[in-house]
């Protein structure tokens, strides 16, 4: 599986294209203007993807500024964990209150849960569900190809934000991080929604959330 990584929006956020065979699946939306949705779709007519799947890490508003504007041009509705659903509804309202206009609130399709499998070409994207940056957050790992789209739970020397957003729990969060993401390989590379991509291993050593060097205790 190949994941192309797009940096877009106002809060430079990731956004990718996996693929694999000639079909696709977007994960996460964060293009905010015209030019920014073509940078994706030029991608995936260039590379002649037949785009199969629209999914979501979660619904915060850096994440679904493109949604609705993707889902238009694909024919197709976004799926997340029914937890994140309520934040994808109020995708208008969010905008508000950041100062960033959003078109309308993106189309929704089949809720994911724990353990669905997506296929992609050949490859399988399994739902792991991480919660604790928001209560509905997923990630999307390919076990074979030693790939996860981690969204906002861990990053390159980092770990995803609690203080000041809805339903967060640093507790929670590093449960997550522990249960779906320490346990893989230690090679497994990582694909944030913010920042560089690193590895499982690099970060189980470096990153001073996971090592000690900093209290994550509430």
């Amino acid at each position: 599986m190949h994941v192309q990584p797009f940096t877009l929006g106002p809060f430079p956020t990731n956004g990718y294209v996996a693929h694999d065979a000639g079909e696709a699946a977007i994960v996460d939306a964060p293009s905010a203007t015209t030019e920014e949705h073509r940078q994706v779709i030029r991608y995936v007519e260039e590379q002649d993807l037949d785009v199969r799947h629209l999914l979501l890490t979660h619904a915060h508003i850096d994440h679904i500024l493109g949604a609705t504007a993707l889902a238009e041009h694909f024919g197709a509705a976004w799926r997340l964990h029914p937890a994140d659903r309520p934040f994808a509804e109020q995708a208008e309202e969010q905008g508000a209150a950041f100062g960033v206009p959003v078109k309308a609130n993106p189309p929704l399709g089949a809720p994911l849960a724990e353990g669905d499998e997506i296929a992609v070409g050949d490859a399988r994207l399994e739902v792991l569900h991480a919660p604790g940056h928001a209560p509905g957050h997923v990630i999307f790992l390919e076990r074979g190809a030693g790939v996860a789209l981690s969204g906002d739970v861990l990053f390159r020397g980092s770990i995803g934000r609690v203080q000041g957003l809805p339903q967060t729990s640093l507790e929670q969060l590093m449960r997550s991080i522990e249960a779906k993401l320490m346990a893989l390989p230690d090679e497994t590379r990582l694909h944030p929604g913010h920042g560089e991509a690193t590895a499982v291993g690099r970060e189980r050593i470096e990153n001073p959330f996971l090592n000690g060097e900093v209290s994550t205790a509430e």
